[in-house]
């Protein structure tokens, strides 16, 4: 076992460390300044309806009143508008992904991801700091900033996923990319914790906060991310990783080197790849009919619409289900995310030793929808309903994971590609944009359901769209199973 494990571990090199470093944060970084706007709504909420305290000023105080800066009436107006932002930006989003999919896939994956780490930065802090240090509450405003956010990044996942899936090959995919999703979850985690740390001071500084992380971030992808091995030199095979590397000194050599030999080097390299036909762009819609990019999509636009709304609402719905503390609900939140990184970082490798996903995510899937009933009859202690959030978490993020981003890159390395184009950004933002659509639809719906009915429904009604993607994958799962039971024939007819 052990000598197993270090052929699997020399396959790499630094390089793939940084690189898996650099794509990690880089979403973390995202994801954080993302979630400060769940974070936040019971503040926003207050700031844009009367509140008591308000109510009781007097009638023409000066800059003081809240009429100034009103939005809405009351609460549950407040709330349907906030529902109607989660939306307005998972369309756009989903929008955007099936464009930048196309684009990534056509022009350097650094350049884009930067101007999409950066400009939803700057989009953020306009949206949650500028408008409220000058005093701007308009639902116009409001909406065409988010509008913007969304495109904007749309453009990092499918790079991201691209960059992983250009440095690593299939063989242990599903371990290093359920390890390598959990950066959603860290990033929620992180972006918890650093606006509940300043969220004292007015939720306009929690936005300041997570959007200068995320610029800084975005600068270093700049200047330190190496997209493809070829840049360093080095080939890869999509099925082994970097098994057809041969070892000599330029795996190892650094980026910058002042020896002459080693310059004439690199330059005879470049020369070679020159020599090499580069792989096409696929077109869209040959991106969308490859075997198992349309189950995949479907099947996530309905797990993404459950994960979503756990990210969107579950702060809020802490705190206005069991009372607690803005601050509280958005720590407690975090081990939804915890569960998440177990699960898909398990579910990953449990995956590359079956050699198959769909049995997987789907026994994943079919647990969830009992977590899911247990977790709308938590009760008001803290420490049961974390335990519960946790196992959520594993079951519903584990799979949400895996789609995103290993099997995504399956879908974007498969044989029927031949090698010959270049397909994974753009089937990345398919199954990510499908995934976006469904959540977009189902974070208007969750505010709809919760304002006419209660908590307990919109908890049904994610059991009932994680069934439905179970039902969207059945028939992956009954071919994989089919040619797992071939597979053992064929290996009793050879003992």
């Amino acid at each position: 076992m052990w000598p197993c494990n270090c052929l699997f571990l020399s396959q790499y090199t630094h390089h793939h460390l940084v690189v898996f470093l650099l794509t990690f944060f880089s979403y973390v970084l995202l994801h954080s300044s993302r979630k400060t706007f769940s974070n936040v709504k019971v503040s926003i909420s207050s700031q844009w309806t009367p509140s008591a305290s308000n109510t009781s000023l007097p009638p023409y105080s000066p800059g003081e009143t809240w009429e100034e800066n009103r939005l809405f009436a009351d609460t549950q107006e407040a709330t349907l508008f906030l529902g109607v932002l989660d939306t307005i930006f998972l369309f756009s989003y989903a929008v955007g992904l099936y464009i930048s999919g196309i684009i990534g896939d056509r022009l350097n994956l650094r350049y884009v991801l930067t101007v999409g780490l950066c400009g939803s930065a700057v989009v953020e802090f306009v949206f949650g700091t500028v408008t409220e240090w000058m005093g701007i509450y308009n639902v116009y405003v409001y909406c065409v900033l988010w509008v913007c956010n969304g495109l904007l990044q749309s453009a990092v996942w499918p790079c991201v996923v691209a960059v992983m899936g250009n440095w690593f090959g299939k063989s242990g995919r599903g371990f290093i990319f359920g390890l390598w999703s959990a950066c959603a979850s860290v990033g929620n985690i992180l972006g918890a914790f650093l606006a509940s740390s300043v969220l004292k001071y007015g939720y306009e500084f929690a936005f300041l906060l997570t959007s200068a992380v995320q610029f800084a971030g975005g600068v270093v992808v700049f200047f330190g991310l190496l997209t493809s091995p070829k840049e360093v030199g080095l080939s890869v095979d999509t099925d082994t990783g970097l098994h057809a590397v041969e070892r000599d000194s330029d795996s190892q050599r650094p980026l910058m080197s002042d020896e002459e030999e080693d310059e004439d080097e690199v330059e005879e390299e470049e020369e070679e790849g020159l020599c090499e036909t580069p792989p096409t762009a696929i077109g869209f819609f040959e991106a969308f009919c490859l075997p198992g990019v349309i189950p995949y999509s479907l099947a996530y636009a309905c797990l993404k619409m459950v994960n979503y709304s756990f990210f969107f609402w579950l702060p809020f719905y802490l705190s206005s289900n069991f009372g607690w503390k803005e601050v509280e609900a958005d720590r407690l939140s975090v081990w939804y995310d915890v569960g998440g990184i177990i699960g898909g970082t398990v579910q990953g490798l449990a995956s590359d030793v079956l050699g198959r996903r769909a049995p997987i995510i789907a026994l994943s899937l079919l647990l969830a929808m009992g977590a899911l009933f247990g977790y709308s009859h938590s009760p008001d202690d803290k420490v049961v309903n974390a335990a519960l959030l946790a196992t959520t978490g594993f079951f519903i993020g584990g799979p949400s994971n895996m789609i995103s981003s290993a099997i995504s890159a399956d879908l974007g390395r498969q044989e029927a590609l031949q090698g010959q184009q270049e397909a994974l950004a753009t089937v990345t933002g398919i199954v990510d944009g499908t995934g976006s659509i469904g959540a977009a639809a189902g974070q208007y719906l969750v505010s709809v359901i919760e304002s006419n009915w209660n908590w307990i429904s919109v908890f049904y009604f994610f059991v009932v769209m994680t069934g439905g993607s179970l039902v969207f994958i059945m028939p992956l799962l009954v071919r994989e199973l089919r040619s797992m039971c071939r597979d053992r024939q064929t290996q009793t007819h050879q003992l």
